[in-house]
């Protein structure tokens, strides 16, 4: 039956607490410490923070109300084999933490894309950080429309209330307080997920009474099949597809991506940068499994009277909410500490993506436009006051960006391939910098803007709809406008759409990261056969290569000046210890 929303006072004091909670954090630390006297210190929390809120900021980073909701539908409309993908994340960990995140850490810059420029030049960090800045502008947008959609229709929130609330506390509390504001409330919010996805799994445990009644009801439902090896590309989620796929977004993501980058720079050391890392994967994945158990959960109550079939919501998405206030909205502060979970996960992806943004501005384009026109580098404590009037800058854009998402239609769902299929070509372009000498700038920059355009094209093609699971309307007592009792959805033929277009979401990535590589490599072996530099000739820094191809380039340069280990920087000690170890070249 269609259910009436139920947000009552509790449910207000509980949001706004939330709201509030977040918003004074920031003011916390904007008069505490240095008081956000330099840039550093504003976008780095002056390289001092704690090891547990690096590791939870790292997941909450990207885990957006867009993931709750979503993750939630995916597995009761197409099953659990989903969970696989968290397999991918711990494989691909250790390949971040030891091979991408030590170069990183070497180099010490704000901006990620600083790397490009010396190792490539200006117009591959260019490049780079607008493809970045583009995709992370338009992502913002759809994190805080996604859920005001969503929670508008069912507990009487409006859109703009939605919008305005998230946007503002956002703005607000990233403006004031700096990245040690946005690690500290991350951590807080990110309980707050962590409470909104087990208040749903543990009231179905109730009302079914175990969790076995509800995986038989999902087994029933042809929904507990993880067991699904076949290693066809087109196949929508299998272990291959999963597995390869979320490992490029996962190291596309915690690799090389500028948001998560700036977060290991926040710690005092690459040991302790590492162990964040480490310490987010379980993190991670437990808020994975527990939101697509959640799914399962949800599907419990529905399976014989489908929400979305009997027109009682109008989208998947909608499912979590709906079932928060079908289920709970009669408990005082329960739908308000979901909706806060909602919020949260919102609030933790757009501050990240503010801060981020507002680094990679002030040292991509602010700071070279400054020495181009006045002939000198930007003071820092000039440099602090900027970068807070380009986050608030950022604030203002994520919200307007917020209100014109209601009139894109199907390119929702879009902007969200687009967050996907640019990271995996600029994975490739990273990797073709720190895994090969033969890379150059002309080969790098064509095969990222070839892979962008290989996986959109791959992204945006014809596609064929996905296949769903049964559902049923059978056991609805009201059926008006409903799709009639329990069915096998008709499918369409896939045979008929070209073979590039029914390949997997997931591969997106994949195939853009090969595109960028393979055609990185071939221009730059070119360009250097018939007349480029050849890398014999080349003055490379080994610090910008993984460990063995570093330590080949040290070999071959000869003995190591230890009279300039001083000018290093002085948090670096792995570095220093590493030169010093190697006094026999």
């Amino acid at each position: 039956m269609p259910v009436k929303a139920l947000f009552g006072a509790w449910d207000y004091v509980v949001l706004t607490i939330v709201l509030l909670t977040s918003a004074s954090i920031g003011v916390y630390y904007r008069f505490t410490g240095g008081k956000q006297k330099t840039a550093q210190e504003y976008l780095l929390a002056d390289k001092n923070m704690p090891i547990a809120p690096v590791a939870f900021s790292l997941m909450a980073s990207f885990m957006s109300a867009v993931t709750l909701l979503g993750v939630s539908s995916e597995n009761y409309t197409y099953g659990i084999q989903f969970i696989v993908i968290n397999i991918s994340y711990g494989l691909c960990t250790p390949i971040a933490a030891y091979l991408y995140l030590p170069i990183f850490f070497k180099l010490q810059a704000t901006s990620a894309y600083e790397y490009l420029e010396r190792r490539f030049g200006k117009t591959a960090r260019l490049a780079a950080s607008l493809s970045y800045s583009l995709q992370m502008i338009l992502y913002m947008g759809i994190v805080l429309y996604a859920p005001a959609l969503a929670l508008e229709a069912l507990t009487g929130i409006t859109q703009v209330t939605a919008i305005l609330s998230v946007g503002l506390v956002c703005t607000f509390y990233s403006t004031i307080g700096g990245m040690k504001a946005v690690l500290m409330t991350d951590m807080f919010q990110s309980l707050l997920m962590f409470a909104a996805v087990f208040s749903i799994i543990a009231f179905a445990v109730i009302e079914k009474g175990g969790f076995a009644e509800i995986w038989r009801i999902a087994e029933e439902g042809q929904r507990t099949d993880l067991l699904n090896f076949d290693p066809d590309p087109t196949v929508r989620h299998t272990w291959f597809t999963l597995i390869i796929g979320g490992g490029i977004t996962f190291l596309s993501l915690y690799a090389v991506n500028q948001t998560q980058v700036q977060r290991y720079l926040t710690v005092k050391d690459l040991k302790k940068a590492q162990t964040a890392l480490w310490l987010n994967w379980p993190i991670l994945s437990a808020l994975s499994v527990s939101t697509s158990f959640s799914g399962l959960a949800i599907y419990s109550r529905y399976f014989r009277c489908d929400p979305y079939d009997a027109k009682y919501i109008n989208s998947f998405d909608q499912l979590m909410p709906y079932y928060v206030v079908d289920t709970m909205g009669n408990i005082p502060g329960l739908s308000g500490l979901f909706v806060a979970g909602i919020f949260s996960a919102s609030l933790s992806t757009v501050s990240a993506a503010v801060n981020s943004l507002a680094a990679i501005t002030v040292e991509d384009y602010y700071k070279p436009l400054h020495k181009l026109i006045f002939k000198r580098p930007l003071a820092e404590n000039t440099a602090a006051v900027q970068v807070k009037v380009i986050s608030l800058a950022f604030g203002i854009v994520c919200i307007a960006v917020a209100f014109l998402a209601q009139f894109l239609g199907g390119v929702l769902q879009a902007a969200l391939t687009i967050f996907g299929v640019v990271g995996g070509p600029l994975l490739g372009l990273f990797s073709l910098g720190m895994f090969t000498t033969m890379a150059n700038e002309k080969g790098s920059v064509t095969g990222l803007i070839c892979g962008i355009a290989f996986a959109l094209w791959m992204a945006f093609g014809n596609k064929p709809p996905p296949k769903t699971l049964p559902r049923s309307t059978e056991g609805c007592e009201d059926l008006i406008n409903a799709v009639n009792s329990t069915i096998s959805r008709a499918q369409v033929d896939d045979s008929q759409y070209f073979w590039l277009y029914r390949v997997s979401y997931l591969y997106n990535g994949v195939f853009g990261i090969i595109i960028t590589m393979l055609l990185g490599y071939l221009v730059s072996f070119i360009t250097r056969r018939f007349g480029g530099k050849r890398v014999e000739d080349e003055d490379y820094d080994p610090n910008l290569f993984i460990p063995c191809i570093a330590k080949k380039l040290r070999a071959k340069n000869g003995p190591i000046n230890l009279t300039n280990l001083a000018e290093l920087s002085a948090s670096d000690e792995n570095l220093k210890n590493g030169l010093k170890s190697k006094r026999k070249y």
